[in-house]
């Protein structure tokens, strides 16, 4: 009897111990290093002051920057959108040759960097670069005036490169959508003499607009605070240049501090506007529909047709990361629509690298810190959400989502600030040793892949499994382990698989949080062997294959393992 009253407290007490651990856990690595940049734009001499910022506003360097970067970001939503929007409704709607393949294969943009794509996008559109090289051969171009093609169109070139790597987000965040849509509600339209570019309008277009804009927001803050493109195209009229440049001069410079607060802001009032927009579409749909949607079969030409504008795409989406491909396999590759002499050297001269062995053993440390921390935390947040009353778990909800809102850049530069020596925090940064911090950013960063992995795996698994241990007895523990953990264990792996790959490859945090050769990430390690003279440039880009090839793998196995599902978990 005493034992059963054990158990029933400890069922009790866990949802609370793990609330609040969780909402400290924010506290101190989310809204600790937000505050401490926002302190340090509003405060001067220990006074409270709005100067700063206004004057941020007004100077015309950081102006510019700023509108470059709302024009980037407009510009690549909208792009991507007019990508992905007839991919998701074509493969939604129709059979054609290679639907399912096809759709995988349009995860391919993601699998590198994008900052690294821009290594190849440069390659290829520069000066002497492929594309002038062809218009040489075709008689197209004087070869004594060649085009300086990203000199002349940087800003339409970040732009493309973020559509491209970009655009899959949409059409995962689509697809969910559509396949939530009840098609009944278009078939009924539909006999009442509805055509169907009507219906889409009319009947799809409300119903996935939540959804849909869900992802576009993701995509314009990605763009918004995209720091990699604009440093390998040297474009350095754009905010997130301009923040990571004030890193040379943090002591003596609070502007970085007041673009900060700004970027954090535009992007916190607009993730929050597409929560309340997407907020509505649990009532009107279940995420089940009533009837299955049927595909329809496609006459010969019109399916080969979808399936060609399908492989377009992704053809034109991997250009920049074939670029990188070819230059890693060159001898040299100068003035040439591709590589005079191919070699595999680099390959191994690249593993074999004091700066990129060291940077790959310490990416392996920082991530896998980074999921374990992101397994734990986020099993237990998404257990409160979903099989809990406690109060506060919609708030924890939000908090589990709010990284997707709040910039790499802006929380890289907070923690920075708040580990400055003589900081309260300066003992997660021992000797300057990184190791420790890295870990808490990038696990902060990719929480919410994990914690809406697991709600998915909650929500489909049935508690009345749980509910049958707990009621023999059997303690909280014993319950995850024997019973929770193997029925939403596909759903872990998933989204630990995606956060492992992307706390692998992560920019911002990397590039400003690492600032000592033997503690670089690989993703600094690749930044730091691009300005390398000789054959730096072609082991930057070996190190990029490899990490092409490592990302496509994890990225492939969670879209197998969760499918559709996908796109819900990046959508958060």
């Amino acid at each position: 009897m005493l034992s059963d009253r054990l158990t029933g407290r400890l069922h009790r007490a866990a949802p609370l111990a793990i609330s609040a651990v969780a909402f400290f856990f924010f506290a101190l690595f989310l809204f600790w290093p937000i505050a401490v940049s926002i302190r340090s734009a509003f405060l001067v001499d220990g006074r409270f002051t709005l100067s700063i910022l206004v004057e941020t506003l007004r100077h015309p360097v950081y102006l510019e920057g700023l509108g470059n970067a709302l024009v980037v970001a407009c510009a690549s939503t909208l792009a991507a959108l007019l990508l992905a929007a007839p991919l998701a409704i074509l493969s939604d709607r129709y059979q054609f040759p290679g639907r399912e393949l096809l759709g995988a294969a349009l995860l391919l943009p993601l699998i590198l960097p994008p900052f690294v794509g821009a290594l190849g996008a440069r390659q290829i559109l520069g000066q002497a670069g492929a594309f002038n090289a062809l218009l040489f051969q075709l008689g197209w171009m004087d070869p004594a005036v060649p085009v300086d093609w990203l000199g002349q169109h940087r800003l339409a070139g970040i732009v493309a490169m973020n559509a491209l790597h970009l655009f899959p987000i949409i059409y995962l965040n689509l697809s969910a959508a559509l396949a939530a849509v009840d098609p009944s509600m278009e078939e009924a339209a539909a006999s009442l003499g509805c055509p169907p570019g009507r219906r889409l309008l009319r009947i799809t277009f409300p119903l996935t607009a939540p959804g849909l804009f869900a992802g576009c927001t993701l995509v314009f803050i990605w763009s918004f605070t995209e720091l990699g493109i604009p440093l390998i195209f040297d474009f350095t009229r754009i905010t997130p240049v301009q923040i990571f440049d004030g890193l040379k001069d943090l002591a003596g410079n609070p502007f970085p501090y007041a673009l900060v607060v700004v970027v954090l802001v535009t992007t916190v009032l607009l993730f929050s506007l597409s929560k309340i927009i997407a907020g509505p579409r649990n009532v009107v749909s279940s995420g089940r529909p009533a009837v299955a949607r049927s595909t329809r079969l496609l006459p010969v030409l019109p399916s080969l047709a979808c399936s060609a504008l399908f492989i377009l795409v992704i053809a034109v989406s991997i250009l920049p990361h074939a670029g990188v491909l070819l230059l890693a396999f060159a001898e040299d590759w100068y003035n040439s629509v591709l590589p005079g002499k191919m070699t595999l050297a680099h390959f191994p001269e690249a593993l074999g690298h004091p700066l990129a062995l060291s940077s790959i053993r310490n990416s392996l440390l920082y991530a896998s810190g980074a999921v374990l921390l992101d397994l734990i935390l986020g099993l237990g947040i998404a257990h409160v959400i979903v099989r809990t009353q406690v109060p506060g778990r919609r708030l924890l909800d939000l908090f589990s989502m709010l990284p997707l809102a709040v910039p790499g850049l802006v929380l890289a530069f907070g923690y920075l600030a708040m580990t400055r020596e003589g900081a309260f925090f300066d003992f997660l940064s021992p000797g300057g040793n990184p190791a420790l911090l890295l870990v808490v950013a990038y696990g902060m960063r990719r929480l919410p892949y994990v914690v809406r992995s697991a709600v998915a795996g909650y929500e489909q698994t049935s508690p009345v499994l749980e509910e049958a241990a707990r009621n023999l007895g059997a303690s909280p523990l014993t319950t995850l382990r024997r019973i929770t953990l193997p029925l939403i264990s596909l759903h872990l792996v998933a989204g630990g698989l995606l956060a492992f790959a992307f706390a692998m490859l992560e920019v911002s945090d990397s590039l400003i949080l690492a600032s000592r050769y033997p503690d670089f990430p690989l993703t600094k390690a690749i930044y730091t062997l691009l300005d390398s003279l000789g054959s730096g440039p072609f082991l930057a880009a070996a190190l990029g294959v490899w990490a092409m090839a490592f990302l496509g793998v994890t990225v492939l196995g969670a879209r197998l393992l969760l499918g559709r599902r996908l796109g819900t978990i990046l959508r958060g």
